[in-house]
């Protein structure tokens, strides 16, 4: 198996972990264990690399303790697999700063803090860009779409409710359901944060459940919404933006 196919494969292997831990039908997830445990363990620590602030989903929305060791595995995921240029563009440098940010309040680990998200771009973060292009890009961006963080992104999400929307449409429609469910995502958090939205995102998660069938980390962004549906939203609903 080539080290990409084992990275794939071992990711795929978290994702159902945090899945079940996240639904309840598993066992809670311990990063160390599963990598001290793993036949591969560089595969092992790529796997929490690409998951990342998704990893922590168990903590984050479902209440699981997350145990010391856990943030040195992330620390060392990291430290195995930094961020080359081609990692260090704008999207994985926002993903990753997500990382450091949610660590650092699960753990009081700062070893990442030192990690910045890249200077707001009025066309990535105001929606001036193309919708399509942009909901692309947000759709990139959904490990943001969680407890925890706010941020221009989340500003961004907030004044594009329709563009989301409407990029949700169109990623059904085009089968593209790993997209689909990925900006579902943002509008669950957004009916949350009590935007009032043009698409209902209970009706296109179901949707995309049923035809679209489902990888790990596909069901685990679909549990992710379950959680952000079944939460009362946090502010009065605010009208959509057009």
């Amino acid at each position: 198996m080539s080290s990409q196919s084992a990275f794939a494969a071992a990711t795929d292997a978290l994702a159902g972990s945090v899945l079940g831990a996240l639904t309840g039908t598993g066992d809670a997830v311990q990063l160390a264990r599963y990598v001290d445990d793993a036949p591969d363990t560089l595969a092992a620590l790529a796997a929490v690399r690409v998951l990342g602030a998704d990893a922590l989903s168990p903590q984050l929305l479902a209440g699981h303790p997350f145990p010391a060791q856990d943030a040195a595995i992330v620390a060392k995921a990291f430290e195995s697999f930094p961020a080359s240029d081609a990692m260090a563009e704008r999207t994985a440098a926002r993903r990753d700063w997500a990382t450091a940010q949610l660590l650092a309040r699960l753990a009081g680990d700062d070893t990442l803090r030192a990690l910045a998200p890249p200077p707001a771009d009025e066309a990535e973060l105001t929606g001036t860009a193309h919708w399509q292009t942009w909901s692309v890009r947000m759709a990139q961006l959904a490990p943001l779409a969680t407890l925890g963080l706010d941020g221009p992104v989340h500003d961004a999400a907030r004044g594009g409710a329709l563009p989301l929307s409407r990029g949700v449409s169109r990623s059904i429609l085009r089968r593209d359901f790993p997209t689909a469910v990925r900006l579902i995502r943002w509008l669950a958090w957004l009916r949350h944060d009590g935007t009032e939205l043009p698409l209902d995102p209970a009706l296109a998660a179901e949707h995309v459940r049923l035809v679209g069938g489902a990888g790990p980390r596909t069901a685990l962004d679909l549990a992710i919404v379950r959680h952000f549906l079944e939460r009362r939203p946090r502010t009065v609903p605010k009208a959509a933006h057009a």
